[in-house]
């Protein structure tokens, strides 16, 4: 597969799942894994839209800091070795109800979603935070993984089967 293919499938991969599995740590090092729907905005900046009572949530707001990994369905893999999944390590905040984007953003999970996000809205518990990636991994197969990086995260850097990296632009 040629770069620009790589690339097209990179810009469109997190368009095939609605949700991501969210690795978090509490403020003990403990690690948490668990998994959110999201909306993702043009800037590759990841919404989610938690409850306050959940694990992660306590440890979005202890660390600021999460793992994310959007990941092919099982079902859709040609190979369960080498699921097609995006990475990205990210950095948080929670975005306060009484900010205009608070709305902005709780409407596009209204229509990605549809009616629950009417009653997620309503209830004090849950909270948005926007999840700003800073570098990733894309794997697509095997001996096919690369590195992401960069202003925009449009550094695609091919990791080769040694170890090295071969950076394509």
């Amino acid at each position: 597969m040629n770069i620009e293919e790589v690339r097209k499938e990179y810009n469109a991969f997190t368009s095939i799942v609605e949700s991501v599995m969210l690795g978090t740590v509490d403020s003990d090092e403990n690690p948490n894994v668990s998994y959110t729907p999201f909306v993702i905005d043009e800037d590759k900046n990841i919404y989610i839209f938690v409850s306050g009572m959940s694990v992660h949530t306590q440890n979005l707001h202890e660390n600021g800091k999460a793992s994310v990994m959007f990941v092919e369905d099982e079902r859709d893999s040609k190979q369960i070795f080498a699921r097609r999944r995006l990475t990205y390590n990210c950095i948080t905040s929670l975005i306060q109800k009484d900010n205009p984007q608070w709305d902005l953003i709780a409407d596009k999970f209204g229509e990605r979603f549809g009616n629950i996000i009417d009653y997620l809205r309503s209830s004090p518990d849950f909270r948005i935070f926007k999840l700003t990636p800073y570098n990733g991994l894309f794997v697509i197969g095997f001996g096919a993984a690369y590195r992401i990086s960069g202003e925009n995260l449009n550094d695609i850097i091919h990791i080769t089967g040694n170890g090295h990296e071969h950076k394509e632009n």
